[in-house]
């Protein structure tokens, strides 16, 4: 026997057609839309198929909707997406709805990104990249640690105040101090949750102190996710 399993995900009635322009820019194909009596859409790339339903009183911003796809090359299609949603959109949409999240790799051993249509559901993209699907221990450094803590309250948890509460009270420490790799991936995650957050003004201010961030040959390398997502926050 074999079996398929298909994310039913809601939409906002009058945003379905956006919905399928979004996914259209990502490479999907549109295999089924229907206005009325209600609006139904349904749209496919390779082996990843999403259903679409209408409901005329839904609110994209309160949407906790969504699914996980596990791929084998989560870099190319994050590559991809954004290509696709560049020439699209005319930019790489970063903020507010839709939009695409970084790559990151996560404590339980998963490289993913997630990425949100302008309905609210949130798709998150992953590959496996350890055998142990459990969480790492947290780091008892006390950046790393923070860091550690504010990707899973952002990401997995989606607790945007939670994560910008931990972020704030370790660049507030005067007894510490961060790596310069850990201070700009503190400074581009805040500036990330404050745009999501809606606050411009303070997310203008600590992406531009991100961008003051010196960081050798060897550090621009491993904070390599860090500096793509700054320069998408940034334009």
């Amino acid at each position: 026997m074999t079996e398929t399993t298909i994310p039913l995900l809601p939409c906002r009635t009058s945003l379905i057609e956006a919905a399928v322009a979004f996914y259209t820019a990502l490479g999907f194909e549109t295999t089924y839309l229907q206005k009325s009596p209600y609006a139904y859409a349904v749209v496919q790339r390779g082996s990843i198929e999403l259903q679409l339903y209408g409901m005329k009183d839904y609110d994209p911003a309160s949407s906790h909707s969504g699914c996980y796809v596990l791929t084998d090359d989560v870099d190319g299609l994050h590559t991809a997406f954004r290509a696709g949603l560049k020439a699209a959109y005319g930019r790489i949409p970063a903020r507010g709805l839709p939009r695409i999240g970084p790559l990151k790799d996560m404590s339980y051993g998963v490289r993913q990104f997630l990425m949100t249509d302008p309905t609210g559901n949130t798709i998150r993209i992953g590959q496996p990249i350890s055998e142990d699907p459990n969480h790492r221990p947290a780091p008892k450094e006390t950046f790393a640690r923070a860091l550690h803590m504010a990707d899973l309250f952002a990401d997995s948890k989606q607790d945007l105040s939670g994560a910008a509460k931990i972020i704030d009270r370790v660049l507030g420490l005067t007894d510490e101090h961060p790596t310069p790799v850990q201070k700009l991936r503190l400074l581009v995650l805040r500036g990330d949750i404050a745009q999501r957050m809606g606050d411009a003004e303070r997310a203008a201010e600590l992406l531009e102190e991100a961008a003051a961030v010196s960081l050798g040959a060897g550090e621009r390398d491993a904070a390599a996710d860090a500096l793509s997502r700054l320069t998408d926050l940034r334009s």
